[in-house]
């Protein structure tokens, strides 16, 4: 009937509006405990000044806002969750930004800058980070999953990927006001080094409807041979599958339903686990590859692997690894929640890759900052919630102000129960496969 109340429509980008109140309505945080400056210094800094050569080539001029100081800046915004450049520009005149010092900015400056300075620099400090970082978590000891500290031994890296679609751009400035409605931010697909938390690599498409499939070319060239690579079913293709094996590369996915294939024989196969090597893929990139069938929870999961070698990555392996391929869903969880990359401060295609790059490369400043923690609590990693260690940040710098604590590190291990810096223990609705899954002996084989 005409008269009554028509249901509403849902709105497309009500959650991203609930994100951007909340960010907008942030209190202004407290500047950032000395330490902490100092290492991010220590670590991005050096990083930071190895591109000032390069932003000279680009035929590109110092100013007052010019790259170094940018970095500083943005990274600031970031890792305090400064809710716009308005706020920013008036902690900027008021106190020191990380290597920065006070000075007069307009919010005008600041903006342009965001839109114009190339965000390939923060790509190139974020790539000359990596190393760094990953070189610390080498040096570190502390408990490792027991998958992960048996595939490390065996494969030169593993590497899980997975993309990840940005949230809408709500505010219509510039070239955006004159859509018919606001669009998404784009697609960033991410490799992920498995054991160190790491991100190898991070691709950016300002096409939000970009397929998967699209970054093959990238992932493959970025993958080294004896690497083992991890992806879900949408990253599923013969062609690639058979590049992979001719690279030396092994990777591990899950099967989808309507699999066609030709069966030649049996690994193994017990009431709750079959494995069998098949065929798959036209004639053109035919295959023989492993088919693992797990029965879990009254159902059958199915995995597919190149890696024919069962001593090299035996049944129980292979599984537990693909079930860690949901860290990558941890790490775009704290990128876009914890760390602001659901809130854009500028529409512009060039400040959207810029607050990408910068994002990710404090992700693995924390990574590492968690890393260390879990070090000195003798966890492993997985039991350390990087959320809790960024939180705890505000009282580490109230510690530190009252001149009560001097080294992070040593404040959370001797505050992580206060804190919940260690995960609570909880019964898991999926234990690793490595519970469930016997490792068979040579009498039960086929």
């Amino acid at each position: 009937m005409s008269g009554e109340k028509q249901p509403r429509k849902a709105s497309s980008v009500r959650h991203t509006r609930a994100i951007e109140r909340d960010h907008s309505k942030h209190s202004i945080t407290a500047p950032t405990a000395a330490q902490i400056r100092e290492r991010l210094t220590e670590i991005v800094h050096p990083a930071t000044l190895e591109q000032v050569g390069y932003f000279h080539r680009l035929g590109l001029r110092e100013r007052t806002l010019g790259f170094v100081v940018m970095v500083a800046f943005v990274l600031e915004m970031i890792w305090r969750q400064i809710s716009g450049a308005s706020e920013l520009v008036r902690i900027i005149q008021t106190e020191a930004v990380l290597w920065a010092a006070p000075g007069k900015v307009s919010q005008q400056a600041f903006s342009e800058r965001l839109s114009t300075l190339p965000s390939e620099l923060f790509l190139n400090v974020r790539l000359s980070v990596l190393p760094l970082v990953q070189q610390r978590w080498t040096e570190r000891k502390r408990p490792l999953p027991a998958e992960i500290a048996w595939v490390q031994e065996r494969y030169s890296e593993v590497q899980v990927v997975d993309g990840s679609t940005l949230d809408t751009l709500i505010r219509k400035i510039g070239l955006l006001k004159d859509l018919p409605q606001n669009p998404l931010a784009g697609k960033i697909t991410g490799l992920l080094n498995l054991c160190s938390r790491l991100p190898s690599r991070i691709w950016y498409e300002s096409d939000p409807k970009a397929h998967d499939q699209r970054f093959w070319p990238q992932i493959l060239a970025a993958l080294k041979a004896n690497s083992l690579l991890i992806f879900d079913m949408g990253y599923i293709n013969f062609m690639i599958f058979a590049q992979l094996t001719q690279a030396q590369v092994k990777f591990i996915t899950r099967a989808k339903s309507n699999l066609v294939y030709t069966f030649e024989r049996a690994v193994l196969r017990t009431a709750a686990v079959h494995d069998s090597l098949v065929w798959i893929g036209p004639e053109d990139n035919r295959q023989l590859v492993r088919l693992v069938e797990v029965l879990y929870g009254g159902k059958w999961y199915r995995y597919l692997s190149n890696e024919l070698d069962t001593e090299k990555l035996p049944t129980a392996y292979l599984v537990a690894l693909y079930w860690q391929r949901w860290r990558i869903e941890d790490a775009f969880a704290i990128v876009k929640r914890l760390l602001g990359l659901a809130y854009f401060w500028c529409g512009a295609q060039n400040a959207v890759e810029m607050q990408i790059w910068a994002t990710w490369l404090l992700y693995a400043i924390l990574v590492d900052l968690t890393d260390a923690v879990a070090e000195a609590l003798h966890q492993p990693f997985a039991a350390i919630s990087m959320e809790m260690v960024y939180r705890s940040l505000y009282f580490f710098t109230q510690a530190h102000h009252r001149g009560q604590a001097n080294d992070v590190v040593i404040y959370f291990a001797a505050n992580a129960k206060l804190f919940g810096i260690i995960k609570r223990k909880r019964r898991s609705a999926h234990p690793s496969p490595l519970e469930l899954i016997p490792i068979l002996t040579d009498s039960e084989q086929p």
